[in-house]
């Protein structure tokens, strides 16, 4: 199952929604016997107002032909298939263009840190104007009159982006016009009419809110308590047995989870626990050791704090996970970090220590268009294109660590991984297939404040199954 669509020496140009597309989101049920109740029948309940028949089979040109599903009839193995919505992929104009002489295609400027502070100030002013078309002319002067004036967080962000900018010019160029001579990118996209994103609007049950309430729940007898839930035919599960234990769905096939009366579909293969950090037990009750750990916390920040979108952890909180105790010897550790320079000094310089964590590398996540563009100018001072996620390895008995490495790559120094972002908040794109040369096959992996699942992967958060609710997806119906 792989998700890249060009493989340079500077990184990766990925395909996250073929990659969702490949996770084999299929409902097998069992044979059918006269007079039974499908699964069609109640997957397409009036429950699931996107997930109805008279939804067109249509499919992504990227992903090919999809053979249609198969649904229930008499004496028949039913299957039906679900894709995820195209339209959260959409991406076909930057979201702040980018001046002429700053584009991708332009070739990449050297500039130095004063020049990139003038032209940061400028795109404040372009951004102002844009924004500040209801406020009054003198409002939007007196944001951008105290924009010019960068304070210390902006400016080691400068300082910081003036190292990697080349790097990010240049690789992303070269990835970008690959996609483009293959046609996974059409520069033409962008001037053809947009489709209007409908996302869904709060979708779900408030994951969070329930992981707020299990707190009130009766303590559950660990003794007499399973550590893992094993999903068969039955989809829905009481609420205090999905928050209090693992889990797992090991068969080949898709299943459907019913909690408060919604229905998330979980992957073949796939295992969570839905829990905030207070209630971490459950997984180390589940008696594993991964290879890879995937952190992606919800680091504390203004806009955060302004959306109430979801509740921050203090770098105190973070340091609190028991990583160590989850982790494999040499467990390949990856953490998503926003561009605030404090929390990257505060993940190498203490979460990483703190952890037995030896820092290996800085990779960058870079957000582009279908055309190929950054979804932001590169040099905005606002919001950068790119994310950053470091990487590192834990530290532990030196034959085990040197026994695991065998046959596996070294971690490369710095990478790009380019794709499409998805529109909705905070959809990380997969590394599954780009973290494949650097660890062993059939490893054990993890994914810590997950807010969607993977085949392979245990993902654990407060909002574990958000992306799998089946709005987001599209359900495809038709008869073998």
């Amino acid at each position: 199952m792989m998700s890249v669509v060009h493989r340079l020496t500077a990184g990766w140009l990925v395909d996250h929604l073929s990659f969702i597309n490949q996770c084999g989101y299929e409902i097998c049920d069992s044979f059918a016997y006269p007079g039974s109740v499908t699964l069609n029948t109640f997957i397409t309940s009036t429950g699931d107002c996107h997930a109805t028949s008279t939804l067109p089979a249509t499919s992504s040109s990227r992903d090919g032909p999809i053979p249609g599903p198969a649904i229930e009839t008499e004496g028949k193995r039913a299957k039906t298939r679900y894709l995820f919505r195209e339209e959260f992929f959409d991406v076909s104009k930057p979201h702040i263009a980018a001046a002429p002489e700053e584009q991708l295609w332009q070739g990449c400027p050297e500039e130095s840190l004063t020049e990139i502070k003038a032209n940061s100030t400028r795109e404040e002013h372009r951004e102002g104007t844009k924004s500040g078309v209801g406020d009054s002319v003198a409002g939007a002067r007196k944001k951008r009159k105290r924009k010019c004036v960068f304070n210390q967080g902006e400016l080691d962000a400068l300082e910081y982006h003036s190292k990697v900018r080349k790097l990010i010019w240049e690789g992303t160029l070269h990835l970008v016009q690959e996609g483009l001579k293959s046609g996974f990118l059409h520069r033409t996209t962008a001037e053809l009419g947009c489709r209007k994103n409908v996302v869904p609007g709060h979708i779900g049950c408030g994951l969070a809110e329930l992981c707020e309430m299990a707190k009130q729940f009766p303590a559950v007898n660990e003794s007499d308590h399973q550590a893992v839930h094993v999903l068969d035919d039955e989809t829905s599960i009481p609420e205090q047995d999905l928050l209090s234990c693992v889990t797992e769905n090991s068969s080949n096939c898709a299943k459907i989870v019913v909690l408060m009366g919604q229905k998330y579909l979980v992957p073949p293969k796939s295992s969570f626990l839905l829990s905030d950090i207070s209630c971490l037990q459950a997984l180390l009750n589940y008696k594993k050791k991964y290879d890879v750990i995937v952190i992606d916390p919800p680091w504390e920040n203004k806009s955060v704090k302004r959306s109430n979108r979801y509740s921050h952890l203090s770098s105190w909180q973070i340091k609190q996970i028991p990583v160590p105790a989850l982790a494999a010897p040499n467990c390949l550790v990856v953490t998503w970090v926003t561009n605030r320079q404090k929390h990257l000094r505060f993940v190498k310089d203490e979460l990483y220590p703190h952890w037995s964590v030896k820092t290996l590398a800085e990779w960058h996540w870079v957000k582009i268009t279908r055309g190929g563009e950054f979804v932001l100018p590169l040099d905005s001072l606002h919001k950068k294109p790119y994310e950053v996620l470091v990487l590192g390895r834990v530290q532990g008995d030196v034959k085990e660590a040197l026994r695991k490495s065998e046959d596996v790559l070294p971690i490369p120094e710095h990478k790009l991984i380019v794709s499409i972002p998805c529109s909705l908040h905070s959809h990380k794109p997969p590394l599954t297939a780009v973290l494949a040369e650097f660890i062993k096959p059939d490893v054990e992996c993890l994914e810590l404040f997950a807010r969607n699942l993977q085949p392979g992967w245990t993902s654990w958060g407060n909002e574990v199954l958000k992306f799998q609710h089946t709005d987001y997806f599209t359900l495809l119906q038709n008869e073998n």
